[in-house]
């Protein structure tokens, strides 16, 4: 709980710097960014490993409102697997990679609440959504491109999600008003802690095989997560 509250300290230190100068102001915001996830609690003790991906969000804030609406997308894998298998029994001398990825998908409503003007921008958000966990089987071609010539789901579940966080943007590039409009480049730095809903899913080492068939060790449990966020954000 120590990382919530350090994060509602970040979105109060918002109205610090809430004052909003004459001139023109910018009605959307886009980004792109690198996503860290670190599961916490039960979710750790079952995955003690850093998820990699990508995220990004789209927001709109009207006029010179603090307030602004908007979705956010993300993409983790938190485990990986490759074998090496014969393609089929009967072309036993044609191999190929069988890779296993266990992903969760992040997807949220939020409310962010953000200075419009100024080169060093904090802001603090809510959020609530889903956290879409599942683990996906690929047979790839051991060629250089590895061509995926198969797929399925192993096992998939979806669960309640909710959470706060907490950045800064950093002002990189100004584009020159045009008719009152502006454009910006930012350095976008953020931290969230997603609590999420208890889940079914699979990890690193759960499909297990015995004499042709498939066994799966499913683990439960809650799904929380704090994510580190590093991106670029356009405003215009």
């Amino acid at each position: 709980m120590r990382a919530i509250k350090i994060i509602l300290l970040m979105a109060a230190g918002v109205l610090m710097f809430s004052s909003v100068s004459a001139g023109p102001l910018t009605n959307f915001q886009g980004g792109i960014n690198l996503l860290l996830g670190f599961p916490q609690g039960d979710f750790k003790d079952e995955i003690n490993k850093t998820g990699v991906g990508i995220g990004g969000e789209f927001i709109y804030s009207p006029g010179n409102s603090l307030f602004g609406i908007g979705a956010s997308l993300g993409f983790m894998v938190y485990g990986h697997e490759t074998r090496s298998e014969p393609f089929s029994y009967t072309i036993p001398n044609v191999f190929v990679d069988v890779t296993t990825d266990n992903n969760i998908f992040l997807g949220h409503l939020l409310v962010r609440i953000q200075p419009k003007l100024g080169p060093i921008r904090p802001y603090g958000e809510g959020l609530i959504g889903m956290n879409y966990l599942y683990t996906k089987t690929s047979i790839k071609d051991q060629g250089d491109i590895g061509e995926t010539i198969a797929s399925s789901t192993d096992f998939e579940d979806a669960v309640f999600s909710y959470g706060v966080g907490g950045g800064m943007m950093v002002q990189l590039y100004s584009g020159d008003p045009t008719g009152g409009k502006l454009w910006r480049l930012m350095l976008d730095l953020r931290m969230r802690y997603i609590i999420g809903g208890e889940a079914e899913y699979l990890k690193e080492g759960s499909i297990t095989f015995e004499d042709l068939n498939v066994y799966y060790d499913v683990s439960k449990s809650k799904t929380d997560l704090m994510t580190a966020h590093i991106g670029l954000a356009f405003e215009f």
